[in-house]
């Protein structure tokens, strides 16, 4: 094991991003205008693509890293059967669940049980598919719909926040399984879709657009909220959720439903995309 993923056990995952939480936060005009500036630079942010794209206007730097898209910036694709990618960032795994099991990296793997926290819900998607996509501090934040869905349950499931940067996710074992993430079950026209919010360290805040700020507060015990007969619709391409700093998003869908496309490791994603199409 490398010191640097040794140090990924020992560090205080929920201690750093407490504090990560309010520096993020901080009004301070110099702070937060220098913050803002090293990010753009350091990663290459794209501010033309922003609804607003003067750093300075602002008001804090988690303002910046959930900016808003300007119109057009992002389009659907065209085809009405074709599934959509969720978000801006890079292809971690897409594929088929092979026996439960979910494909992380270098043979590793974990259960679609673990990663949702419940057998009973994990059990659609046996021998199904699923996608895994990891927004770097350079991408658009915002998580949307692959397709249009009825939110029927969330489950906060409790966990460590290791880092889902690629070295981490090929170090780490059952990387996804552990971290704290917020699992978001919807029932659609071809059956159930799941979308998985995973935290990370430093990168641990997630908000929906139906119920705010959902993480933190951290959980230590599973949180299940049900959203039946709520009327929470969300149509396809329409946006569902943010990383307050970013993470990884992870989907799961029926065997017989959808048809994934194929994806190298690493592949450049875009919010709109075609990810795969539904079986008609």
């Amino acid at each position: 094991m490398s010191p640097k993923v040794a140090l990924q056990y020992l560090l205080p995952h929920r201690l750093l991003s407490r504090m990560a939480y309010g520096v993020a936060r901080s009004t301070n005009g110099r702070f937060k205008d220098w913050l803002i500036a090293l990010v753009i630079r350091k990663f290459g942010v794209d501010m033309s693509e922003a609804a607003d794209p003067e750093p300075r206007n602002y008001p804090h730097f988690n303002a910046f890293f959930t900016r808003e898209l300007r119109p057009g910036a992002r389009v659907a694709d065209a085809d009405p059967d074709t599934l959509l990618m969720p978000a801006d960032g890079k292809v971690s795994q897409v594929g088929r669940i092979e026996s439960g099991r979910i494909f992380q990296a270098k043979g590793q793997s974990f259960t679609a049980a673990e990663l949702l926290g419940d057998e009973a819900m994990a059990a659609p998607y046996a021998d199904g598919w699923f996608a895994n996509v990891y927004l770097s501090p350079r991408d658009y934040h915002r998580v949307h719909m692959p397709w249009a869905g009825t939110l029927v349950e969330t489950l906060h499931v409790p966990g460590r926040l290791f880092t889902v940067a690629p070295w981490g996710v090929q170090a780490i074992p059952r990387l996804f399984a552990r971290n704290e993430r917020l699992v978001c079950h919807f029932e659609t026209d071809f059956g159930p879709m799941c979308s998985v919010m995973v935290g990370a360290m430093l990168v641990s805040g997630v908000e929906t657009v139906w119920n705010g700020v959902e993480i933190p507060a951290y959980a230590n015990t599973l949180i299940r909220r049900d959203w039946r007969g709520k009327g929470v619709t969300l149509g396809r391409f329409a946006e569902m959720a943010r990383f307050n700093y970013g993470s990884t998003v992870v989907l799961l869908f029926p065997r017989d439903a959808v048809e994934l496309d194929s994806f190298a490791t690493e592949t450049q994603t875009r919010v709109g995309q075609r990810l795969g199409r539904v079986v008609r």
